[in-house]
């Protein structure tokens, strides 16, 4: 799921009531109709029970729609998917990684002295090559049509690697699509359309790290608990053979779009299964058979296909994540 793009799973609902009480408590209550999105979907795997779930509470009128009708569509998809078990076996292991061209060298150099590619890429092997776009496995099957429309128009040149460069492996930004209320004491809420808003690692500070802070008396230390983004890289795992996109899946389906077949990706090489727990998503890591052992796993392209995509009018959403915390004060003998 691209990491600021508004990607990844549903994931898990919230408790009845709980959602609609902070999104009132953190003034974010709309008035009128609930705004909407075009969601493309992959069907036919790798679970009918998911689909049904996810066209009963996110697609609009979905509770109304004939279940039967709905299944019997995923189903001729999966009948697609096992033909292609046959007429394109092994596809996915046949995947283009080229190197880059030589004069991308002063951009890959900027990219791996930045902060970010250091910290998050710190553990296994790791190169940026050129990888062919369809025949990148897929765990995310789901994309935002209008979120992918405004990535492709950011293309202007298609053609130029070095603006497609950028494009795959953009420098830092601002975090600036966050919104924030105080709830109660210790309790506060933050919200982005993003689903890959989320908690970064809890921090100390030491005071003269913290500035325009007013307070009674002096400060011996600082706890911060940071909530923002993901590094936003285009990158993929590699096991085996096949490549597996982890990040940018927006990006990716904005490229297709433009034409462009090949992509600067940042690519982590894994050789077993412990290794792929830690570098990819659980989902990936719980089944990775599905996605480096099948004979035709999900692939980019198959968005492109009628057979095996659709289109979905979704309740818009946004990511919340609610922060609390306690203090207790007491006294230990020397």
């Amino acid at each position: 799921m691209d990491m600021t793009d508004p990607t990844g799973a549903e994931g898990d609902d919230l408790m009845p009531g709980l959602a609609d009480q902070l999104t009132a408590a953190a003034g974010m209550v709309s008035i009128g109709p609930s705004p909407t999105a075009e969601e493309v979907r992959l069907l036919g795997q790798p679970s009918l029970d998911d689909h049904l779930h996810f066209v009963g509470r996110h697609v609009v009128d979905g509770a109304s729609m004939d279940r039967a009708a709905v299944a019997d569509r995923w189903r001729q998809a999966n009948d697609r998917y096992g033909e292609l078990e046959t007429t394109e076996a092994g596809i996915a292991d046949e995947i283009d990684i080229l190197p880059p061209e030589p004069y991308l060298a002063p951009l890959i150099e900027e990219t791996e002295a930045d902060p970010r590619y250091n910290y998050t890429f710190d553990t296994f092997p790791t190169e940026i090559a050129m990888v062919e776009l369809d025949r990148l496995v897929v765990f995310q099957t789901h994309i935002t049509r209008s979120f992918a429309d405004g990535q492709a128009e950011r293309l202007v040149r298609p053609g130029n690697l070095v603006e497609l460069y950028r494009f795959c492996q953009p420098l830092p930004g601002a975090a600036s699509s966050i919104e924030f209320r105080e709830m109660g004491r210790r309790h506060y809420v933050f919200s982005s359309p993003s689903t890959d808003l989320r908690q970064h690692e809890p921090v100390v500070l030491r005071p003269e790290q913290v500035s325009d802070h007013r307070t009674f008396g002096p400060v011996g230390a600082y706890i911060g608990i940071p909530v923002g983004f993901g590094s936003n890289f285009f990158t993929g795992i590699r096991y085996g053979d096949r490549v597996l996109l982890h990040n940018g899946y927006h990006r990716a389906i904005a490229m297709r779009m433009r034409g462009i077949t090949h992509a600067p990706c940042i690519i982590q090489t894994v050789t077993r299964r412990d290794e792929l727990e830690v570098a990819a998503k659980r989902q990936v890591a719980d089944d990775p058979a599905f996605y480096f052992a099948a004979a035709r796993p999900p692939l980019l392209k198959d968005f492109f296909d009628a057979r095996l995509a659709e289109s979905f009018e979704v309740y818009a959403t946004r990511k919340m994540i609610e922060v609390t915390f306690d203090v207790r004060e007491f006294s230990v003998l020397a």
